[in-house]
């Protein structure tokens, strides 16, 4: 049975990185874009990690530029963007694919610890997304792909996935879940 510390992932950098790095933390792992309608998700996951960091928890994000193009930028380019306008202060990675062929093993990993279950029905995009969505395949439903920026998967201590939030998901209940956790 894996857990995410049998995973290693490059930094910003090109720099590996084992997971088993932040073994015993919370972590909440999100694939990010920077000129995406969830952008502004950003500031909500470095007010959460402000709150929460000292109590062993971490947001590991993973820039993606498979939804829309909305991450064309280098890591660099990532990197300060996110500094500057959002403050982000959490450990950014190497831009990176979450679905396909070229998808990082821990992306395969962590969807098939948790697949998709709908986009949150109060969110205000959750029509415009579905609408896209039922556009490109009547099956999308079914597969447990990444659909869009900024899903998240929450990661108790022991390296096991509890939970899958897609990016309509409220951030206030994010926090609250990972809370429970710490």
């Amino acid at each position: 049975m894996s857990t995410v510390y049998d995973f290693k992932v490059l930094d910003k950098k090109g720099v590996e990185v084992s997971l088993s790095d932040y073994k015993g933390k919370v972590l909440l792992v999100v694939n990010t874009a920077t000129g995406c309608g969830f952008t502004p998700q950003y500031e909500e996951l470095e007010g959460m990690y402000g709150r929460l960091k000292e109590k062993g928890f971490e947001v590991l994000d993973i820039p993606c530029n498979q939804f829309g193009n909305q991450a064309p930028g280098s890591d660099e380019e990532i990197s300060e963007f996110c500094t500057v306008k959002f403050g982000v202060d959490f450990p950014q990675f190497k831009k990176s694919d979450v679905n396909g062929a070229n998808e990082l093993p821990l992306y395969t990993w962590l969807k098939s610890e948790k697949g998709f279950n709908g986009f949150d029905k109060d969110n205000k995009l959750t029509p415009i997304l579905e609408e896209m969505f039922d556009k490109s395949g009547a099956d999308w439903r079914n597969s447990s792909d990444i659909k869009w920026n900024f899903t998240k998967f929450l990661i108790d201590r022991e390296g096991k996935v509890v939970a899958r939030f897609e990016p309509t998901h409220d951030m206030a209940d994010v926090e609250a879940q990972a809370a429970t956790l710490l």
